[in-house]
């Protein structure tokens, strides 16, 4: 099971690369969107952090769980996936909306990080 488990931690990384790396490459266009990088990004955040704690609830893996981290997570990730989906089709979205986006995953990576 611990290859399931690391294949998971894998997958949210890659989740994690794409959601930032969707918004890091619209530093200097004019016009900000949300890009598919980001859209599926999050969704892969999302879902693989459930799996994660799942997998880690389940006793399949010898983790031990921080719930406080955890429920501050998912609602930033909820919340970072519920504007990602509202403005996914939108020709463009204000900057404001952009920065937030972004500064809100830097915010779950710094979480994930020092709590």
């Amino acid at each position: 099971m611990d290859i399931t488990y690391k294949s998971f931690v894998l997958a949210h990384f890659i989740g994690l690369a794409a959601l930032f790396g969707g918004f890091f490459v619209q530093m200097k266009s004019k016009t900000k969107v949300v890009n598919p990088a980001m859209f599926h990004g999050a969704l892969t955040q999302l879902v693989t952090g459930i799996a994660l704690v799942g997998l880690a609830e389940s006793g399949a893996v010898d983790e031990e769980l921080n719930m406080t981290k955890i429920s501050i997570k998912l609602l930033v990730v909820l919340v970072i996936t519920i504007l990602v989906f509202i403005n996914r089709k939108k020709a463009s979205v204000s900057t404001g909306l952009w920065a937030m986006i972004g500064l809100l995953t830097l915010a779950n990576m710094a979480v994930a990080v020092y709590v």
